[in-house]
């Protein structure tokens, strides 16, 4: 996938591209500590996690959603990313962002840079934007934002986690087909993933929102283990009591069984991505999370258990 060719941003009469990050000046002076956060996408899995920890601490939150859901804590506010009169209203008052993509979507940035250039006129001073450890800064659907954000904002952040655990307990396809069938379906064979529970990812979020200095970089994002979709399925069979097994499928068997639900174009893009797992992609771990929130990241086990016996 190629990036799409844009014309420099400007400070001043200096040009920056979308790779540069902008000069601080009085025009960017930093964020207040006790600034509100717009959370886009306040009723997914890690927007929801995040609002509630920033409430937690005290922070002010606009909770974003296309239905204004209500958060307690947290002020809603009407958002869609391919509306863009819902843009003015939702940015203001606001000084950061955190940033989850339009799901499904394979060409993010074609509706995310508008919304962000936008938002840097606005006077919005931080963005935290989720990502995904398999895809870099000019890589394909969200690689095109991460590699524009350091252009547009003088405090930002990616984060790039693993594959998220809850995909396996809340409502993502795999958990519907461990719900409804005992079934794991993956073109992964036997690739390993350190997969990472979505409140660490969340709180990863909320100290790249508050944190002074802002990180200013990306940040990787795993569990404690790295773990085979074999492994996994041992797992929630020994913690539900219930068979679970992982059906191995050739790369054009999972883009074919994806692609009965979603785009053609990212069925594609996301069995390519078990593709890369089976061949080591994510086999590692880091400490990120450790390292910024001060506690190990969960385990696959805890996060589990918790997250069935209890609810997600």
């Amino acid at each position: 996938m190629t990036t799409e060719q844009r014309r420099p941003m400007t400070t001043g009469n200096r040009p920056v591209t979308a790779g540069q990050r902008r000069p601080v000046t009085a025009e960017s002076r930093p964020a207040t500590a006790t600034g509100t956060t717009l959370v886009t996408g306040a009723t997914g899995t890690t927007g929801g996690r995040t609002a509630r920890q920033l409430i937690a601490a005290g922070r002010r939150v606009r909770a974003a959603s296309r239905g204004a859901a209500r958060i307690p804590g947290a002020e809603p506010v009407r958002f869609d990313w391919y509306r863009p009169d819902t843009y003015g209203d939702a940015l203001r008052g606001t000084d950061r962002l955190y940033l989850v993509p339009p799901v499904g979507d394979p060409h993010p940035a074609a509706v995310m840079l508008p919304f962000l250039r936008q938002a840097r006129a606005a006077g919005i001073r931080r963005a935290v934007l989720l990502s995904s450890s398999a895809v870099p800064a000019g890589g394909p659907a969200t690689g095109e934002v991460h590699q524009a954000l350091p252009g547009l904002f003088d405090q930002w952040a990616v984060l790039r986690p693993s594959w998220f655990m809850q995909n396996f307990t809340g409502t993502h396809a795999h958990a519907r087909g461990i719900r409804e069938d005992g079934l794991i379906l993956t073109a992964a064979g036997t690739g390993k993933v350190a997969f990472v529970d979505a409140d660490d990812i969340a709180a990863v979020a909320v100290h790249a929102l508050t944190s002074d200095p802002a990180p200013n970089t990306d940040l990787v994002l795993t569990g404690p283990q790295a773990l085979s979709h074999d492994d996994i399925a041992a797992l929630l069979t020994e913690i539900t009591g219930r068979l679970v097994t992982h059906h191995h499928l050739t790369y054009e068997q999972m883009r074919d069984h994806l692609a009965t639900r979603i785009p053609p174009e990212f069925a594609a893009m996301l069995a390519g991505m078990d593709r890369a797992i089976a061949a080591g992609a994510e086999d590692r771990t880091t400490d990120t999370v450790q390292r910024l929130t001060g506690r190990p990241p969960h385990g696959f086990r805890e996060t589990a258990t918790r997250e069935l016996t209890q609810g997600n």
